[in-house]
């Protein structure tokens, strides 16, 4: 159910994975064991693909149980690959890290609060969420200062109270504030989680092991 782990020595996880309820996308060169963990710990089958040619699949890819949103520079044998799993948004123009601009699961979307309406209100509507535009403790790649399972939502530990309050407008989800990987507030860029168990980088101290799984209800 739970773990913490690297991927060839970088804490780092995040980045380089994007995980659902029923796939974890991951990048093919990712060592044996840290696919094998992601499949056992988190009950997920394993897609194993480059975005737009790169490993940092979890900064270019979000999405929920509806659909995935992805760069717009994916490329064909890539998007196919995902189009077996999800219907697939593409996310154009310059903001087009899907990962870092987007936290989203099956009850709400938050986007990069300087995303155009228009987009936001497409991947709201393409996500089947209500969406807001918000930064988590004033950093605007909010896939990456936060992270959302369909049990709870942890974010940025310096998130204020009208970021906390916007994003109650739009879930009732337990939301808490955390870190990882010895204080970082960047919490998307070292867990991986679903509503079965998680992963967190390896330099997360046992404190914020703990309220990861505060937040996420792991706690037995």
């Amino acid at each position: 159910m739970a773990g913490t782990i690297d991927l060839a020595g970088d804490p780092n996880i995040g980045i380089y994975a994007r995980v659902f309820e029923d796939v974890a996308v991951v990048h093919p060169a990712a060592p044996a064991a840290f696919q094998e963990a992601l499949r056992e710990e988190l009950d997920v089958e394993l897609l194993a693909t480059t975005i737009q040619g790169s490993d940092i699949v979890g900064s270019l890819l979000a999405g929920n149980g509806r659909g995935m949103i992805v760069s717009g520079l994916v490329n064909a044998d890539e998007l196919a690959l995902l189009e077996e799993y999800r219907e697939v948004y593409l996310l154009e123009g310059s903001m087009n890290a899907a990962g870092n601009v987007v936290l989203a699961n099956d009850h709400f979307a938050a986007v990069h609060p300087d995303m155009e309406f228009d987009v936001a209100a497409e991947i709201g509507s393409f996500l089947g969420v209500p969406v807001v535009r918000l930064s988590l403790g004033g950093i605007k790649t909010v896939g990456m200062a936060g992270s959302a399972t369909n049990t709870g939502i942890l974010v940025h530990p310096r998130t204020g109270a009208a970021e906390l309050a916007a994003l109650e407008r739009v879930t009732d989800l337990p939301i808490g504030l955390g870190s990882v990987n010895m204080g970082s507030g960047l919490v998307g860029t070292g867990l991986l989680a679903n509503s079965r168990g998680y992963l967190a980088g390896a330099f997360t101290s046992g404190f914020e092991l703990g309220r990861i799984e505060e937040v996420f209800g792991f706690v037995e």
